[in-house]
């Protein structure tokens, strides 16, 4: 993310610079049209596809109290619902930004490298927080962590609770949202394409789990991902205060690979054991039934190859870290021993000063005569 330089020269209407500087006002216009679209019969029918979520299934329970569930299944009306809760990820993204990192920054002073990973971390901090917390709250309230087999028993898993659907619409929202605040943010250009990157393997993963109706899975990689983030950007956020502090990253490191393994060991058992010799077998895209082998295949192959790509940037993260460290090391070593010798060369009589004036040739040949 670039520094945005406030002015007190007003930019021209619809400019760039006025857009991104009233950007979140901006959107949050668009925003107040559809919830006033609700106060209206005729246009409430359209209003109500991007606010609230679709594919509303009731379900009676057999019982002696008959209770009726709430599930969910998606469509393509999902795509309304995505666009408007992106709308409002903007809108906290500026938020967040204004109220709480620029005073920060204004305190700290930070340089235009450390301002850009700050402002980064601290807004990657916010959802890591809230998405982990929201996540682990599903994940025990569906007794997913309880009952490992639930992960690929009953597949295809169409129909979801309310808080599961809305999880995946928000998570969707909020990354479609990153593409815009590059805009807006007027991030670097050789920031850009890393930023594409991840923004894109985000929606990738978070698209195809919620598609092809692997939402528990989704869920469960999900929560355990974004808590080693949430531990780095945290990690990133005290170094920044404090340099001398990096115990964070070496406990997130350990994290990090541990959270490699845990996503690999969890994604074979379900794709490749798990649904796999399930019964229910075949392609019925009527049925949401996606659980033939060469689509196990392709999505083993996404996760692996996630993986290994981030496994390698970790690496070539931990390699630079540690060249650094040595290099510090080193110009400590050269430092200690030039101001000691700098003493000795003061003792002896350099830079114009004896020690020793009687050793002086003047000295000697006042003495021969």
């Amino acid at each position: 993310m670039g520094i945005r330089k406030k002015t007190t020269k007003n930019p021209p209407v619809l400019s760039h610079e006025f857009v991104i500087q009233n950007h979140a006002d901006i959107v949050s216009c668009v925003a107040m049209v559809f919830l006033l679209g609700l106060m209206f019969e005729v246009t409430s029918k359209f209003a109500v596809l991007f606010i609230t979520v679709q594919y509303n299934v009731t379900i009676s329970t057999n019982g002696p109290e008959e209770t009726a569930l709430n599930h969910f299944h998606h469509g393509i009306k999902d795509l309304a619902t995505t666009f408007f809760y992106m709308l409002v990820a903007i809108i906290m993204h500026a938020i967040i930004q204004e109220y709480v990192l620029d005073k920060i920054n204004r305190k700290k002073h930070f340089s235009k490298t450390k301002h850009s990973k700050f402002n980064e971390s601290g807004q990657l901090s916010a959802f890591y927080l809230f998405s982990f917390g929201w996540g682990a709250s599903i994940l025990l309230s569906e007794k997913l962590l309880s009952n490992p087999v639930s992960l690929w028993e009953g597949y295809p898993h169409t129909l979801m609770p309310f808080q599961f659907k809305f999880y995946f619409i928000c998570q969707l929202g909020y990354w479609l949202h990153a593409l815009p605040e590059l805009y807006f943010q007027k991030t670097k250009k050789e920031d850009i394409p890393r930023q594409l990157v991840y923004i894109f393997l985000y929606l990738v993963h978070i698209a195809g789990a919620y598609i092809l109706n692997l939402n528990r899975l989704g869920l469960v990689l999900l929560v355990l991902h974004y808590f080693v983030e949430l531990l780095f950007h945290v990690s990133r956020l005290i170094y920044f205060s404090n340099e001398n502090r990096q115990t964070g990253f070496s406990i997130w490191a350990v994290l990090f690979v541990l959270g490699r393994l845990l996503t690999l060991s969890l994604s074979v058992l379900t794709v490749g054991f798990g649904l796999a010799t399930s019964e229910n077998q075949g392609f019925d895209l009527a049925a949401g039934n996606f659980n033939i082998i060469f689509v196990r295949i392709t999505v083993l192959a996404a996760i692996c190859l996630t993986q290994a790509f981030m496994m390698w940037k970790f690496i070539n993260f931990q390699l630079r870290r540690w060249r650094e460290h040595a290099q510090v090391q080193t110009l400590k070593k050269k430092v200690v021993p030039s101001k000691s010798k700098s003493k000795k060369d003061k003792a002896n009589g350099v830079n114009g000063v004896s020690s020793h004036a009687a050793d002086s040739p003047r000295a000697r040949k006042e003495k021969s005569s």
